[in-house]
């Protein structure tokens, strides 16, 4: 490709050779292919249209999630050239659906690594989105030959897992990290520099639903086994499970998956499973204190879940801990090996007193 040009074609190829970056011809958000020096990029779309919407709605809700993602390579956006930005992202297809939708007017490159479909933050701690993998494909890719400038945008949520002297050691090419959103990245490159605003993390109540369906969904899957167990319990049980059993559970449940995440900042302390264990009980002494449980000799199946239910809240809410910008890894591992042992005895105490009541309860 000659500095300054670019030769665009159909998806149908009008250009030769094969694209350097493979894709489906099922995918629409291809709508063309560039030509460069290198081979043919294929130049994607800045709309999303219904498929896209639809597939963003399924991985919300934990359809198909682990394999929600695009081959790595180079994408081109609009009609770039050897002077067009440069930016970085990872493969998870949500993640690249939200930066795409916001390049519209915009000619430049896309670099995507092979995070294995997991999205820019949750690889950067786990590596994939990282120093070797930037690196491997800036060569592989032949970069250096299809721009004529030396720097990459980074999304600054990866910067946990990139070494920027390594990239310039190893590539050449040197790194600037981007604005928190997607959403920011048009007056980024604008103005060449991010503000403070564009550097701000915000984890909004509405960032923070939007993220509950997936642990809803999972724990719904896990509450399948439980409620078999049960069924099994109720054919020899004094006092069979039954719908109050269901709705104290199904509470907790919300509480821990729902509740809690939306309401993270305003819920003292700062550790994931106390937040969960506090708004858990919270649920359970209510229920119980509206069933009249401690007075109706229910006392034994009260204090089982006492200790059954607000364990299961903490339990779900410390697995909020890997979508949140509000704790650290190291903070993490820390919170879980005080919390989970003190989540296990409580809860095993629980089910035995829970099941004891109901094996005697008359």
């Amino acid at each position: 490709m000659s500095k300054g040009k670019s030769c665009c074609c159909s998806s149908d190829g009008c250009c030769s050779g094969e694209p350097m970056t493979l894709y489906s011809k099922k995918d629409k958000w291809v709508t063309g292919e560039i030509h460069t020096s290198k081979g043919n990029v294929p130049v994607i779309s800045t709309i999303l249209q219904y498929k896209d919407m639809f597939g963003a709605w399924k991985v919300r809700w934990n359809i198909g999630r682990m394999n929600y993602k695009i081959s790595p390579g180079i994408y081109a956006v609009g009609n770039p050239n050897q002077t067009s930005p440069v930016l970085v992202s990872s493969n998870y297809k949500l993640t690249f659906d939200a930066l795409r939708k916001e390049l519209s007017g915009l000619d430049c490159w896309i670099l995507i690594l092979d995070t294995k479909g997991i999205n820019v933050w949750c690889a950067a701690g786990k590596g994939t989105f990282g120093t070797d993998e930037l690196v491997r494909s800036i060569l592989k890719t032949g970069l250096s030959e299809i721009v004529s400038h030396r720097t990459l945008i980074l999304p600054q949520l990866g910067a946990p897992g990139v070494s920027a002297y390594e990239v310039v050691k190893q590539s050449g090419f040197s790194i600037v990290y981007g604005p928190v959103r997607a959403s920011d990245i048009k007056n980024f490159i604008a103005i060449g520099s991010s503000t403070q605003e564009m550097r701000t993390v915000k984890f909004t109540m509405l960032d923070r639903l939007v993220l509950t369906p997936v642990e809803l969904v999972q724990a719904a899957k896990t509450s399948l086994m439980v409620f078999g167990v049960l069924f099994l319990i109720n054919l020899f049980a004094s006092r069979p499970f039954g719908f109050d059993d269901f709705i104290i559970y199904a509470g907790a449940v919300l509480i821990g998956t729902v509740v809690t995440p939306v309401l993270l900042p305003f819920i003292p302390t700062r550790a994931f499973a106390l937040k969960g264990w506090l708004m858990g009980l919270c649920w359970t002494v209510g229920f119980i204190w509206f069933k009249e449980w401690f007075t109706t000799g229910y006392r034994f199946l009260a204090i089982g879940y006492l200790l059954v239910m607000p364990s299961l809240s903490s339990f779900l809410a410390m697995n909020f801990t890997g979508s949140s910008t509000y704790t650290s890894f190291s903070g993490v591992i820390k919170e879980m090996k005080v919390a989970v042992p003190l989540i296990v005895l409580s809860s095993v105490a629980g089910i035995v007193l829970v099941l004891v009541a109901a094996l005697s309860i008359q």
